[in-house]
């Protein structure tokens, strides 16, 4: 298989919210909003349908695409996304941002050229643990809520151990169990929208894709 690499560039500042949003866009396979669709009555089920989901989700070892972060001024930020499962993960912001986040299976370093800030924090405290897993174990106090329409899937997430105070929903594809979008809900309820597009899986990546550099960090 062909090797993709991804080549790092300047970037600016990375808020707790834009860290949380790039946290969720660990997923692939849609490109169009579809929250709204939730806007109807919708019929709980069973969390078993969400440990479905997550085994089909855990599946897929590795995939690349883009995203579009959506803030909750409207602010916008695209970029791109490469995951490998167990633990791997990058993020590449467009200009003007240019922000890098890069997962290398132990920690998340979080790069911030405009402050020359270099962060490093473990991958446990982060929701890419889960995410990233070769299998995902949402445990009943996980699931704080599922949700069907006929066409799509909710799963609401929340753990103060792993996400902090806030909530992570994401709605999936109810027949193909595909990831569609994923909101991040803060604390102050502010809500961060990630969709993703162009999506391709079962991809070989050079070593530097996912590589740290560990000299100027601070955790």
């Amino acid at each position: 298989m062909k090797k993709f690499d991804a080549q790092p560039s300047t970037h600016l500042s990375l808020t707790r919210r834009h860290f949380l949003g790039a946290m969720v866009v660990a997923g692939a396979a849609s490109v169009a909003p579809v929250a709204a669709a939730f806007a109807q009555q919708s019929v709980a089920l069973n969390p078993d349908i969400a440990q479905a989901i997550a085994d089909h989700f855990s599946s897929i070892k590795t995939m690349k695409g883009g995203f579009l972060q959506i803030g909750p001024r409207g602010d916008q930020l695209s970029g791109s996304f490469f995951i490998q499962r167990p633990g791997k993960l990058r993020f590449n912001y467009d200009p003007p941002s240019r922000m890098r986040v890069i997962c290398d299976g132990n920690n998340v370093q979080v790069i911030n050229d405009q402050t020359h800030t270099n962060n490093m924090y473990q991958l446990s405290k982060t929701p890419l643990s889960l995410l990233l897993a070769n299998k995902i174990d949402l445990s009943a106090d996980m699931v704080r809520n599922v949700d069907a329409q006929p066409d799509l899937t909710k799963i609401t997430l929340g753990n103060r151990t792993v996400f902090g105070d806030a909530t992570i929903a994401m709605i999936f594809d109810s027949k193909t169990y595909d990831l569609r979008q994923w909101t991040v809900i803060d604390p102050q309820g502010k809500t961060t929208d990630v969709i993703v597009n162009n999506v391709k899986t079962n991809l070989s990546f050079d070593d530097s894709v996912f590589r740290i550099d560990y000299s100027g960090t601070s955790r």
